[in-house]
């Protein structure tokens, strides 16, 4: 096995440090729990672990003022939720159905576990997370049933959030600066996912980011408020890892892809994203690795203005390519917003047979 990196190891020292002094003054292990999926034999259970400071009350009255004052703390601005202190390698107990599973945290507080044989029916069901100093937390859980051959990837900047940045700067302003309520939602998106779901009862949306665990709650509650379906978020682990400084946000979301690939074999995916970086050529390799898998390619095209801001040249980063032309049964879409992408997926997706090598455009 490698050697960790010198960062993830001063890293570590510093959380763990941290961590030993909160522990001393009363802070101890609260659930956050996030959203996951899962099939008829197997549920993945995500979640994080963060020392909060208990309140000096018992029982019931105590998680719950925990909870709270987690929550209030989280509906600030966004830098707040770098400041927490993850609950590394902390013993989690976690519940799906029938199983019950003894687990630990790794170095970020992060839960994210396989549960198999769980014996849950398809439809939005709940597992149970629990800490030895805190009160169970519920995580919901969409478990996908056998019959269901449809569903969402969705990536969320410049996709479901209007960023207006460069791109290097999205991230640290969004996540840092910027009020949750000063974010703005893509017109029509929201939308087109409600209407795809409705004529796809059971089918799943997940959404996939390069962003990171730490930004879930805030990004669950803005899905919410502007109507977008709920679904998994798949995020990154930001700073230092076992092998460099930082992760690849390419690699992560490569990753994401073929798990929910073979996770959920059935399921044929519309794949959703922008022209401003990297989603053209990410779900253009997936396509042709998988074209059974993909049943579609929606990208929302930036406007020239947006295309600047976000990698300093109003054009279009397009890696399709006339290579990606080959792309068999896999149509792709391209309109600056979702009331433009809803028109041209009804052509896409609907009984009439679309050319092989067609590229849909409004």
């Amino acid at each position: 096995m490698a050697k960790p990196h010198a960062a993830a190891i001063l890293e570590d020292r510093w959380n763990g440090a941290k961590g030993r002094r909160l522990a001393k003054r009363g802070w101890r292990g609260q659930v956050v729990s996030f959203t996951g999926y899962g099939s008829v034999t197997q549920a993945r259970v995500l979640a994080r672990v963060l020392l909060t400071k208990r309140a000096q009350r018992s029982g019931a009255d105590a998680a719950a003022s925990d909870i709270e004052l987690y929550h209030a703390m989280q509906a600030r601005r966004g830098w707040r939720s770098f400041l927490t202190t993850p609950g590394m390698d902390m013993p989690v107990t976690v519940t799906v159905g029938a199983r019950t599973v003894h687990t630990r945290t790794d170095r970020s507080g992060i839960l994210d576990i396989t549960v198999e044989g769980h014996g849950l029916e398809p439809g939005w069901r709940s597992a149970t997370i629990s800490t030895p100093d805190a009160a169970p937390a519920t995580a919901a859980l969409n478990i996908v049933g056998p019959d269901v051959t449809f569903g969402i990837v969705s990536d969320i900047d410049d996709t479901v959030i209007k960023t207006m940045l460069p791109r290097p700067m999205i991230a640290a302003w969004n996540t840092f600066v910027r009020h949750e309520g000063t974010r703005y939602a893509v017109p029509g998106m929201a939308t087109m996912y409600r209407e795809l779901l409705r004529e796809n009862p059971g089918a799943p949306i997940v959404y996939i980011s390069t962003g990171a665990w730490n930004t879930v709650p805030q990004l669950t509650r803005f899905l919410r408020s502007n109507g977008y379906p709920l679904g998994p978020l798949l995020m990154t682990d930001w700073g230092p890892t076992n092998t460099g400084w930082f992760r690849s946000g390419q690699d992560h979301k490569r990753a994401a892809l073929h798990r929910l690939a073979r996770e959920l074999p059935g399921v044929e995916w519309l794949l959703v994203g922008d022209d401003g970086q990297h989603d053209p050529a990410i779900y253009g390799e997936f396509a042709e690795q998988r074209p059974e898998k993909v049943r579609a390619i929606a990208i929302r095209r930036l406007s020239a203005t947006e295309q600047l801001l976000s990698h300093f040249t109003p054009l279009a980063q397009d890696e399709l390519g006339p290579s990606r032309r080959k792309l068999a049964q896999v149509p792709i879409c391209r309109a600056s917003d979702g009331y433009g992408l809803q028109r041209l997926l009804r052509v896409a997706l609907g009984k009439l047979p679309v050319p092989s090598d067609v590229v849909v455009e409004d």
